[in-house]
């Protein structure tokens, strides 16, 4: 049987330019026993945040740090949660190198948005922050919501990845719930909500009785050591932020 020339065979794959979100892990220690502490204390509670998400190591705070990167170390840790490094940027040639030899490209022309949140090392502890790459930005207000019509008992987690959460029955002393943008809880949210949980600044917290163990918007975050304002304490109320402030207003009917 005559085989088929190059020039009239039916071709069996393309290669075609790509642009994907990535996940940028900001780097602002290259001490890897922090960094662990660090996203330990961030994640452990919450091990399905990352779902084998590609992510970018960004260098740019530690540039100018003379200490080695322990870049096979660091890679191993990242995949321990999840994430899936594959490249890295904003490093000295040296750093660069060593991550290249690791096995990471460069990530040329990647640029962070105007108001980045990143992982650091303690204190403080915040709650995990990440930015989303050019040219995909965070979306002000996802496009669906996930519906959840069951109370949520302690030990109970729920994330709505990509959307907004809708919770139709009490979130107890416990229970976390998660979401990407906006939380609804038309009952009493007595446990942690996490709304915002990848950087979207814009997202909101609604309840009809707010009681909250942890509340956070965008890694800020609040828990019960600090009193609520008695005029939002057990009632209809929102959460929003105000720069790096947490705002917490009643709801008006």
């Amino acid at each position: 049987m005559a085989a088929a020339s190059l020039g009239t065979a039916p071709a069996i794959f393309d290669l075609k330019s790509a642009t994907l979100p990535l996940v940028a892990v900001v780097l602002k220690t290259t001490d890897l026993a922090a960094l662990a502490a660090e996203l330990a204390a961030r994640l452990d509670e919450t091990p399905d945040f990352f779902n084998q998400d590609p992510v970018v190591v960004d260098l740019t705070p530690v540039r100018d740090d003379p200490t080695t990167v322990d870049f096979a170390a660091l890679l191993e840790l990242l995949r321990k949660y999840r994430m899936v490094p594959v490249a890295a940027k904003g490093g000295s040639s040296e750093q660069m190198e060593a991550a290249q030899a690791a096995g990471l490209t460069e990530a040329v022309g990647a640029t962070a948005p105007a108001t980045p949140v990143v992982m650091e090392p303690p204190p403080p502890p915040v709650l995990s922050e990440v930015i989303r790459e050019v040219p995909v930005p965070v979306p002000a207000a996802p496009v669906s919501a996930l519906i959840v019509d069951r109370p949520l008992r302690s030990g109970q987690q729920v994330y709505a990845r990509g959307s907004d959460l809708v919770v139709m029955a009490a979130v107890n002393f416990g229970a976390e719930v998660i979401a990407d943008g906006n939380i609804h809880v038309y009952a009493p949210l007595r446990g942690r909500a996490i709304a915002g949980a990848r950087g979207n600044t814009e997202a909101r917290i609604f309840t009809l009785c707010l009681e909250p163990e942890l509340i956070s918007i965008a890694g800020t975050y609040r828990t019960t050591e600090t009193a609520l304002p008695a005029e939002v304490h057990g009632k209809p109320a929102q959460v929003r932020l105000v720069g790096e402030k947490l705002v917490m207003e009643p709801l008006k009917p």
